[in-house]
C-alpha cells in the first residue's frame, strides 16, 4: 500500500510540474509578444516623429524667407502647411506640391476630393486645386494670397499680415474664412506650440 501511495504522489508531482512548466512557457510567450508589440509601436512613433521633423526642416527656409520679405509669420505658414497637407503626406502635397489646399483654375489645376465643414458636419466634395512645381512654389503662392487677398476682397487677409503675434494671425485667418473648420485657429496654435514653430519667427 505504501508503494502505491508513493507512486501516486510521484505521478501527481509530475503533473503539477508539467502544468507549472506550461504556465511558465505561456506567460513567457505572452510577455515576449507584449514587449515586442510595444517595441514595434515605439518604432512607428519614432519614424513618425522623424518624418515630422524632416518636413519642418524642409519647409522652414522658404517660410522664413517669406516672413522676412512680407511679414507673414513663418510659424503660421508652417502650421497651415502641416494641417492642410497632413505633414506633406496628402495626395495634393505629394503629387501636386500643393501644401495649403489653394484652389486653382484652368490647365494647371486638378480636381480632387476635399472635406468641408458645412451646416455643422463634415462633408466630402469635389474641388479644383492649383498644381505647383515644388513646395517652395506653393509657399510663395500662399504668401501672395495673404498679401493680395481673394478675388472678392483684396484686403481679406490684411489682418493676418498685420498681426502682432502668431495667435492673432491664426485668429485672423479663421475670421477671414480661410478654412471652414470652426476650430482652425485653435488647431494652428496647438501645432505651433507643440512643435515650437514660433522659434522660426525670430
Amino acid at each position: 500500500m505504501a508503494r502505491k501511495r508513493k507512486a501516486r504522489r510521484r505521478r501527481g508531482s509530475r503533473w503539477l510540474i508539467a502544468i507549472l512548466a506550461v504556465l511558465v512557457i505561456f506567460m513567457g510567450v505572452y510577455a515576449g509578444h507584449h514587449f515586442y508589440q510595444r517595441y514595434q509601436e515605439q518604432q512607428v512613433i519614432e519614424r513618425q516623429q522623424h518624418a515630422k521633423q524632416a518636413f519642418i526642416k524642409a519647409i522652414a527656409p522658404e517660410a522664413q524667407a517669406m516672413q522676412k520679405k512680407y511679414h507673414v509669420y513663418a510659424s503660421i505658414t508652417m502650421a497651415q502647411a502641416i494641417l492642410e497637407s497632413d505633414w506633406g503626406t496628402s495626395k495634393l502635397a505629394t503629387k501636386y506640391h500643393n501644401l495649403f489646399g489653394i484652389k486653382g483654375t484652368g490647365a494647371n489645376s486638378k480636381v480632387l476630393n476635399t472635406k468641408e465643414y458645412v451646416n455643422g458636419k463634415w462633408v466630402t466634395i469635389k474641388g479644383r486645386f492649383q498644381v505647383y512645381s515644388s513646395w517652395s512654389a506653393s509657399i510663395k503662392d500662399h504668401t501672395q494670397l495673404m498679401m493680395t487677398g481673394t478675388a472678392y476682397n483684396n484686403d481679406n487677409y490684411k489682418a493676418v499680415v498685420q498681426a502682432k503675434n502668431y495667435k492673432a494671425a491664426a485668429k485672423a485667418l479663421q475670421n477671414a474664412g480661410y478654412a471652414t473648420d470652426p476650430s482652425y485657429a485653435k488647431k494652428l496654435i496647438s501645432v505651433i506650440e507643440t512643435y515650437n514653430l514660433d522659434k522660426y519667427d525670430n
